[in-house]
């Protein structure tokens, strides 16, 4: 180190135009099959909550109004800034996050940050493939333990060591979920017509226990909870998908098909069968991905049980990717440390979220992540526009501006969780307090100095 300034940023070298590819060959695709994955969609009509009627409790037209403003809060508020940074630097997120959080902080955040909550992905990833699989195995518990430990364990190993066999197959797995909505919405359209919220909020009511479903404003408050805590981490990670852009253009259309549309579609798919089901009389939940939901729609347990091992198949990419996201993150913030020992370590945490069932509560995944990522894109944001719409370069030890508007981002963000506060779209609420906090406490002058990188 000289100058202060780590061998890992003198080091990074930005990806050349060469190398980068038009949005609809990287970009848009990759997040496609992420707001593809079944485990967003499955609980989108319920919220990934016990309310009476979920984002249903308003009608199908409330519910669609919450699920367009939450896509469209994470393409430009979660995801765009981050792509830019990417293509105008070319650099990785652990690097250009250092000018947020500084050379020593930024270790931390969000590089090993990032990593650590990807095996919380690997968790739910292994959870809910166990769930969709336990069925074809006689469905006891015991075999959905140990679907989910190998799951996991097969997924980590494949992520440290052969992603590049994954990657191939992934492109076309998401197809698979895709298909699954269109063949439910096109069984369950017919009841569409005759659904009615106030008697799904009263059979929610009577089965829960519950007094009512939600305003029009906890609606869409559900669905911003829901969406961006699910993309939180997919929103900071466009840092790594700008830098294989080509142009400002292709930043765009990357996140406005690929998330906003992708998310419209799937979400929109899975409100619209669970509102059908229910007006044809179905009664199967909201659980659209649910093995017992799929059997009463398409009228037989076997096709279910099909569609749910097709769904477990086409997760399994998201599974390694997650893994190879957080293998790459700890050998680059625990260089020291051997990665079969460090991703042991996390796969064995991935292993415990899902065994436990921890990992089956989605909206509290989902709130942690929204928690951990709202302030840190939030306040990246910040230093994007006061830094001239670029990136400012790295700055010196732990910049404070940038730890004190994550500190209390992520405080109002798990407010909800803890039962401190019960805060309406926490994660959106944790973006602002993060951005409003940088940029307040940047004006008052506690960003840490910028650092000369020696022959930039």
């Amino acid at each position: 180190m000289s100058n202060g300034v780590p061998d890992y940023i003198k080091m990074a070298k930005p990806n050349p135009a060469e190398n980068r590819a038009p949005w609809y060959k990287n970009t848009a695709p990759t997040y496609a099959g992420i707001m593809l994955w079944f485990v967003f969609w499955n609980k989108m009509a319920s919220g990934g909550t016990d309310s009476p009627g979920g984002v249903l409790s308003q009608g199908i037209g409330v519910a669609i109004l919450g699920l367009i403003i939450a896509a469209l809060l994470c393409h430009f508020l979660f995801y765009l800034i981050p792509g830019l940074f990417g293509l105008k630097t070319g650099l990785p997120l652990y690097v250009v996050g250092t000018s947020t959080y500084g050379v020593q902080g930024g270790f931390l955040m969000p590089g090993f940050l990032m990593g650590v909550l990807q095996f919380g992905w690997l968790g739910v990833n292994a959870y809910f493939a166990s769930l969709a699989l336990a069925p074809l195995f006689g469905g006891s518990q015991a075999a959905q333990i140990a679907i989910a430990v190998i799951w996991a364990a097969v997924a980590a190993f494949v992520g440290l060591k052969g992603i590049q066999y994954v990657a191939k197959v992934a492109t076309f797995l998401p197809l698979i979920p895709l298909v699954i909505l269109v063949i439910m919405l096109a069984k369950t359209i017919g009841g569409i017509g005759d659904f009615n919220a106030d008697a799904l909020v009263a059979t929610g009511a009577v089965e829960g226990g519950g007094v009512g479903g939600l305003s029009i404003f906890g609606v869409i408050a559900l669905c911003i909870t829901y969406i961006v805590g699910f993309f939180a981490t997919a929103g900071a990670a466009g840092v790594d998908f700008g830098m294989n852009s080509k142009d400002e253009k292709d930043v765009q259309m990357g996140g406005l098909v690929g998330i906003a549309l992708a998310t419209i579609v799937a979400g929109g798919a899975a409100i619209l069968i669970a509102a059908g089901a229910f007006g044809g009389g179905l009664k199967a939940g909201l659980d659209t991905a649910a093995p017992s939901f799929m059997s009463a729609v398409m009228g037989s347990e076997g096709a279910g049980k099909t569609m749910a091992l097709l769904l477990a198949v086409a997760a399994f990419p998201p599974a390694c990717f997650s893994s190879f996201i957080a293998a790459n993150s700890f050998k680059t913030t625990l260089p020291k440390v051997d990665p079969f020992i460090s991703v042991g370590v996390g796969t064995a945490v991935s292993i415990l979220l899902a065994v436990t069932g921890w990992a089956g509560d989605v909206m509290g995944v989902f709130t942690v992540i929204g928690a951990s990522f709202g302030p840190v894109c939030g306040a990246m944001m910040v230093d994007y526009v006061l830094a001239g719409k670029k990136w400012a370069g790295p700055r010196a030890g732990w910049n404070i501006a940038g730890w004190i508007s994550w500190v209390v981002g992520f405080g109002v963000g798990m407010a909800p969780l803890v039962g401190i506060a019960d805060i309406p779209a926490a994660p959106l609420a944790a973006f602002v307090v993060g951005a409003v906090l940088y940029f307040v406490l940047a004006k008052a002058g506690l960003e840490s100095k910028v650092l000369e990188i020696s022959g930039s």
